[in-house]
């Protein structure tokens, strides 16, 4: 991790149970740069989704800290509506996040709660809603729309509070390819204009050409971080409970021999088999 860049969300030892006899993480510690592209892989039941909630204030460590910016985070009503402004989570399961009788409503909610006036909170809906393609279904039953379009209004619940960090927790999960493909416009958007993403994943083909950085959650700590070509190229990468990118497979195949960095996309590597260059 660059010594020049901002540390914007840091946890240190940190301890997490829901029973004193069963730690789901402990001593844990972490940190996410700003403005970067993090990946968290880990295997299901590895905690990433118990993670994502203490990062977003709906869980406090039993031990240890998390700081946002430098400030560690409190857990009474101003701590918490300052940390859900600053990183935002959208949910696994859109249906836990969405329970308005229309979609503008869900999406005002949060600005509301943040105590925006009415005014506010509806033209940050109204350009949430727009940023994820969905401004014509504003007094749209969210129950009834698709998987992917419930996952759309979730992030745009999220953006209508501006945060600085979004959390994303397996957005792809139920996904067909041109939701996929939306999602992933969506997230470079918010890559664009600066936003500090975090995103549990086991679809490792996409965290090695997207991710500036891959954390790996394993027997309650991040076992291993670094950047995405030396992460996924690990031996090890069965215990540590993910598998790897395709591209990554055919090179050890096709040389047998582990793998260096120098490519994460179909195209760099398409370049050095025309050049001979391994």
């Amino acid at each position: 991790m660059s010594e020049s860049r901002k540390i914007i969300l840091e946890i240190e030892d940190l301890d997490y149970y829901y029973r004193s006899d069963r730690k789901i993480l402990e001593n844990l510690s972490l940190k996410v740069e700003k403005g970067t592209r993090n990946v968290l892989l880990g295997s299901n039941g590895a905690g990433k989704s118990t993670l994502f909630f203490l990062l977003n204030g709906v869980y406090e460590p039993k031990k240890g800290k998390i700081s946002f910016d430098e400030q560690e985070y409190r857990y009474d009503r101003k701590g918490n509506n300052f940390i859900r402004q600053k990183v935002g989570l959208v949910f696994q399961d859109p249906d836990v996040q969405l329970f308005a009788s229309t979609v503008l409503d869900d999406v005002i909610f949060g600005p509301m709660n943040l105590g925006m006036t009415l005014p506010e909170a509806e033209a940050k809906a109204r350009w949430a809603l727009k940023e994820v393609g969905l401004e014509d279904y504003e007094n749209e039953a969210p129950h009834i729309l698709s998987h992917g379009q419930k996952k759309r209004v979730a992030i745009a619940g999220v953006l209508a509070m501006d945060p600085e960090i979004i959390l994303m927790d397996e957005p792809t999960a139920g996904l067909d390819y041109e939701g996929t493909e939306l999602l992933n416009r969506i997230i470079d958007q918010l890559t664009r204009q600066g936003k500090t993403l975090l995103i549990s994943t086991h679809e490792t083909d996409w965290a090695l050409e997207w991710a500036d950085y891959v954390y790996v959650l394993a027997n309650e700590k991040i076992a291993a971080e670094g950047k995405p070509e030396a992460i996924l190229g690990m031996e090890n990468y069965r215990e540590l409970g993910f598998g790897q990118p395709i591209l990554i497979r055919i090179f050890k195949e096709l040389w047998q021999n582990s793998f260096q960095s120098g490519f994460r996309t179909i195209g760099a590597f398409v370049e050095k088999l025309r050049k001979k260059d391994f």
